[in-house]
């Protein structure tokens, strides 16, 4: 299943055909210690693909959130709720895809598809954590827009950091508690030996499948918990976004409603992907390829919008590029030479004697004023 909502994936998955594994006897169980990941191709052909791919993909999913985190940190005028929430999603982005890709390129190239039974337990849980919490912390951006669109008066009273910190602690208890039951529940059961999982991570779904134990728990609780974690927040950002494009249309001029839906513009594109994503596959007919799709959701929701949301939110956001901006510039001009920061600068450093300096000052970066009068004097 994938980091999209994680209940929500368990709720669709439910009613797709899978093939069932045929009960063991009791003489055939045993204690296990590890399994085996199947991966996305046994192929060896595929192996230097896939592993300059999703290194690829991890290192500009990285680079990108660490980014963003950075310019909220260093600008203040990134100090609001909104960005507060953005910079959460961030970190739970990088979190997200650093619970599946590194172990996948350290399989791929080991050529060993082992973990073991704590490593995947382990893995199960950090994945439905930051999965569930990155659909929350959607649901928690719509309500922060809707209070801004509709009630932009009041928007520093309602948002407070105290009510943004309560939605946050609320959210993070919410999702920690699933998982937690999840996998108190697993561990209770019986696995057979020489146990292949059939993804390229341990997911809940697969994990039962080859277990030895009666699972009809488990899979109640991942159906209770898939309609309540599923669709609480996708209900939360619908009824934000109705309210919102209710009180935009009373707008009377074009650009007043262009301007409220600006704001938005960002969120709206990564729910659409997100929950596109989940819809676009689950809702296709009834096949028995089932593994597959949750290996397609997975993919796009755990690895390829993490990446994506970086791009997303500093693209169409021009507070996000100019704190960007800064945050480079910060670290780039200090590292030049002053006969580079002239050449940036486009003026040639034999052009600028004392008098011309003293006529038109060059503002000069701390440390590169000293440096460049020192070269003068010589």
């Amino acid at each position: 299943m994938a980091s999209l909502t994680p209940g929500s994936v368990w709720f669709f998955s439910l009613f797709v055909p899978a093939r069932q594994r045929p009960y063991m006897e009791p003489e055939n169980q045993t204690e296990i210690s590890e399994f085996f990941l199947q991966g996305l191709s046994e192929k060896p052909e595929h192996q230097t693909l896939l592993f300059t791919m999703f290194l690829s993909t991890y290192l500009v999913t990285i680079i990108g959130n660490v980014l963003i985190i950075l310019a909220i940190i260093t600008d203040s005028h990134l100090y609001t709720p909104m960005y507060f929430f953005l910079f959460n999603l961030s970190l739970v982005d990088i979190l997200l895809s650093s619970t599946t890709v590194p172990k996948m390129l350290v399989n791929i190239q080991t050529q060993s598809r082992a973990i073991t039974f704590a490593g995947c337990l382990t893995q199960m849980y950090a994945f439905h954590l930051f999965g569930t919490m990155d659909s929350f912390l959607l649901a928690v951006m719509a309500i922060d827009r809707f209070v801004a669109i509709v009630h932009p008066l009041r928007y520093l009273v309602l948002m407070c950091p105290r009510v943004c910190g309560l939605l946050l602690g609320v959210s993070w208890v919410i999702t920690n508690l699933q998982s937690l039951i999840h996998t108190c529940l697993m561990v209770q059961l019986t696995f057979c030996a020489g146990s292949e999982i059939s993804h390229f991570f341990c997911d809940f779904m697969p994990l039962l499948k080859l277990s030895c134990s009666d699972t009809h728990t488990n899979k109640l609780m991942i159906f209770a918990s898939g309609i309540v974690m599923g669709t609480s927040p996708l209900s939360c950002i619908l009824l934000s976004y109705i309210r919102i494009f209710w009180t935009v249309f009373k707008i009377p001029s074009a650009r007043g409603k262009w301007k409220a839906f600006s704001t938005c513009g960002s969120h709206l594109t990564v729910v659409s992907l997100f929950y596109g994503t989940i819809f676009a596959v689950y809702l296709q007919p009834a096949s028995p390829s089932s593994s597959e799709k949750d290996k397609a959701v997975t993919l796009m929701c755990g690895v390829v919008i993490p990446m994506l949301n970086p791009f997303i939110y500093s693209l169409r956001n021009k507070d996000v590029k100019a704190a960007l901006g800064k945050l480079i510039s910060k670290v780039a001009i200090p590292c030049l030479r002053p006969e580079q920061f002239l050449d940036v600068c486009h003026v040639p450093g034999s052009l600028l004697g004392a008098q011309d300096r003293e006529m038109h000052p060059i503002p000069y970066p701390r440390g590169v004023q000293s440096l460049a009068g020192n070269r003068d004097t010589e």
